[in-house]
């Protein structure tokens, strides 16, 4: 049965294996050595070493989250920055201008704040993402558009279909950020972006025990992103790569279970006395509910919510919490919570988080496979702890 021919569920099960038959296990090996004898890789005479990733154990995860995106070619790396790192390097240079929305992910936000002014690259951050807007940035050497959808923190929607179709018009590469979302609800690629990019620490892996990134796209361009992996270093080893196979391999079985319980708690939260906004692009009344509803399969497993209180009320709630964790970042089997405002926007200016919509009583929430009905009871306890 061919790649192609896979659904969802089996390509999560199956794409990308790396089995060996001569010994007949039904899992990919994890091949430690560093050094390799001359042999057929990628149909031709070559070595193979860690740091080109063409270790059957390191191809495996990359041939799968390329599967699911639907493209042929992917790459696995040390970190979902390095991911961004890597994909944006590729395609930019010295005295070239680059678009990102401006509701990104902390970390994203001071790379391109910093590091990039260091590569001599310009960049410009758009308020609204939409596609025109995005284009009203576009300069004569714009050379890329980057986009985060839904966004982190606040989920925003950015129409993916109508970016793609601008970055065509102009001649600029687009590059999605699809972490969020993950590959079962949401393919960038399939709408017309030229790369995306996940964080594999969240849902892909899901078990909140790895840290990695992932890049898909064409092999043309893939080729390059690849080039600037192997000068950068940021080899994903391969007993990482065995656990980021593994843990794709329930990706699908997992998300359905994130998607249901995020949406019956956003309707929780969205009826609660504490809470003054829920953002969540299955609400109906979210703003980007309908782009959501056409590019999405499933509106993901994360919300964000802000307490109608003091910011000692908001940290006295998730203080209260038993079962929900209080911890940085998201995707895990079991459900957290945290502070954008302390966490992942810890590196932005109060000033850039005010103007971002960032305040001090917006949580995060990723929710995890647990019962929704003991998410909502140890909610209640924190409401409880908060009124105190």
């Amino acid at each position: 049965m061919t790649i192609s021919a896979m659904r969802p569920d089996t390509l999560c099960a199956r794409a990308g294996e790396q089995l060996d038959r001569r010994v007949g296990g039904v899992t990919t090996p994890i091949h430690t050595a560093s050094a390799y004898m001359r042999a057929d890789v990628g149909g031709r005479e070559a070595y193979r070493y860690p740091r080109y990733a063409n270790i059957p154990t390191q191809v495996a995860p990359a041939e799968k989250i390329a599967a699911l995106e639907g493209t042929n070619d992917g790459l696995v790396v040390s970190s979902g920055m390095a991911a961004e790192a890597v994909a944006l390097l590729a395609v930019l240079r010295a005295g070239d201008h680059v678009v990102f929305q401006a509701d990104l992910y902390g970390g994203t936000h001071h790379f391109l704040s910093v590091e990039l002014p260091r590569q001599g690259i310009a960049r410009t951050l758009v308020e609204h993402a939409d596609a025109a807007s995005l284009e009203d940035a576009v300069r004569d050497d714009t050379r890329a558009v980057f986009v985060e959808t839904p966004s982190n923190p606040l989920f925003h929607v950015v129409d993916l279909a109508a970016v793609a179709d601008m970055a065509k018009r102009r001649g600029i590469v687009s590059i999605a950020d699809n972490t969020f979302a993950s590959p079962i609800n949401q393919n960038p690629l399939a709408l017309g972006f030229d790369l995306v990019v996940h964080s594999g620490t969240k849902y892909l892996n899901g078990h909140s025990d790895l840290n990695c990134g992932a890049v898909a796209g064409d092999s043309a361009l893939m080729e390059k992103v690849r080039e600037r992996a192997v000068d950068y270093g940021v080899t994903l080893n391969v007993y990482d790569c065995f656990l980021l196979e593994r843990g794709m391999k329930t990706l699908a079985l997992r998300m359905a279970r994130h998607n249901a319980n995020a949406m019956a708690l956003a309707e929780f939260l969205a009826g609660h006395d504490m809470v003054s906004r829920v953002f969540y692009p299955g609400l109906p009344g979210h703003p980007g509910h309908g782009i959501a509803a056409r590019q999405m399969r499933g509106f993901g497993g994360m919300l964000s919510f802000e307490l109608d209180c003091e910011p000692r009320r908001a940290r006295a709630f998730v203080a209260g919490l038993g079962l929900v964790l209080e911890a940085v970042s998201l995707g895990g089997v079991e459900s957290l919570i945290c502070f954008p405002s302390e966490t992942s926007h810890a590196k932005m200016s109060p000033g850039d988080r005010r103007a971002r919509g960032i305040s001090d009583t917006l949580i995060r929430f990723s929710a995890g496979i647990e019962d929704v009905e003991d998410l909502m009871e140890d909610m209640e306890r924190g409401f409880a702890a908060a009124r105190r």
